[in-house]
């Protein structure tokens, strides 16, 4: 292999261990969230389902690392679940819990659609272009979920707003 490809190589199994620990912050956020939304029933369920996609996603990662002979890293799967923990009870007290979660999720839905790009770029840097697939499988639950939140935004907001009006303020 030349220099590059090895390179590559390194890049892109450091790019799989962190995207394995970002799929473990997003089970941790998703799970916390979840029992925390009675309000927003469609929200709940749309959760649930990407809660799945993102256990799968890190199961793929799994089966891609063991491809390379290797696997995930335990230590930062630990340390971004604590942070995926950590984000999701700080905004538990808020009382607009719900409209802090919604941006928040937002946002890290795109982080992860970049990490999914680049990720399919160094695969074919490092000759593992028969990894694509599972990895733009990924990629298009990520689009599908920020796309949802997008759509989702202004009911969201509104029906926040309305519930503050009528008095309720547990923001969820």
């Amino acid at each position: 292999m030349s220099a590059t490809i090895d390179a590559a190589r390194e890049v892109y199994i450091t790019g799989l261990r962190n995207q394995h620990a970002i799929e473990n912050q997003a089970i941790e956020l998703l799970e916390r969230q979840i029992g925390r939304l009675e309000n927003y029933p469609e929200m709940v369920d749309r959760m649930r389902q990407h809660l799945e996609e993102s256990r799968q996603q890190a199961a793929r990662i799994e089966e891609l690392l063991a491809g390379l002979n290797t696997s995930h890293s335990t230590l930062k799967d630990m340390v971004t679940s604590f942070m995926g923990n950590v984000a999701a009870l700080g905004h538990a007290p808020a009382s607009d819990e719900v409209v802090k979660n919604t941006l928040a999720n937002y946002a890290f839905e795109h982080y992860e659609i970049a990490s999914y790009q680049g990720l399919l770029v160094v695969a074919e840097a490092a000759g593992q272009g028969a990894s694509t697939s599972v990895l733009q499988q990924s990629l298009q639950e990520e689009q599908s979920m920020a796309q949802w939140i997008e759509a989702h935004l202004k009911p969201t907001m509104l029906r926040y707003v309305e519930r503050y009006a009528g008095g309720d303020t547990s923001g969820r």
